[in-house]
């Protein structure tokens, strides 16, 4: 594992935590008690989704590619599209967004309530299979592993800004996550076109 991957799946992380971040930016601000085991509940069922989705992606499109060799030369093109489309979205969404996201968070956020959320906030890293689709399996664990740990982190600062600041960060932190996932699109894209 090299420098570049490491940097690479670490700015992944980034980008894919930037939902969560703002969902527990709100969490945050909705339970401004809220113990660092609470919080650690809540960034570690965050980090659990971020990880499992590309791993699931991934199997998709390694059983559909071991059939279809054709298919992997679509790969870099599909992971630009989608991480395009992903991050311009969170891009519009966090320009557009003057005040807080909608989320359905109360002070005693429940198992199933903090469920949604992680689905809602990992579902878009369901396409980051197309992106590590060349990784061997042990490449895929370690790419999964960093992106838990980096969404981890980034969680447990987004209580805790959420319980400082409230969420005047959301809005910038959604165009960050999205750019950083742009960026990442063109640098795959560019990287098998080139490679």
């Amino acid at each position: 594992m090299t420098i570049a991957f490491l940097l690479t799946n670490i700015l992944l992380g980034a980008g894919l935590a930037m939902d969560a971040f703002t969902v527990s930016l709100a969490n945050g601000l909705n339970d401004p008690k809220m113990r660092r085991s609470g919080a650690a509940r809540i960034s570690g069922v965050f980090a659990g989704f971020q990880a499992a989705m590309p791993l699931l992606g991934w199997f998709c499109v390694r059983t559909v590619a071991e059939h279809f060799r054709a298919f992997e030369k679509m790969i870099p093109w599909i992971a630009l599209i989608l991480l395009a489309a992903i991050g311009g979205k969170m891009v519009i969404e966090g320009l557009r967004s003057k005040s807080a996201p909608e989320t359905e968070t109360t002070a005693a956020l429940g198992l199933g309530a903090l469920l949604l959320q992680g689905i809602a906030t990992s579902i878009d890293a369901l396409s980051v299979g197309f992106t590590i689709a060349d990784y061997d399996l042990a490449h895929a664990l370690g790419a999964a592993f960093i992106i838990a740990a980096v969404t981890f982190a980034i969680c447990m600062a987004g209580i805790q800004l959420g319980r400082k600041f409230g969420m005047k960060l959301a809005g910038k932190a959604t165009v960050l996550g999205g750019l950083l996932l742009i960026g990442i699109g063109l640098e795959i894209f560019i990287s098998h076109m080139v490679g």
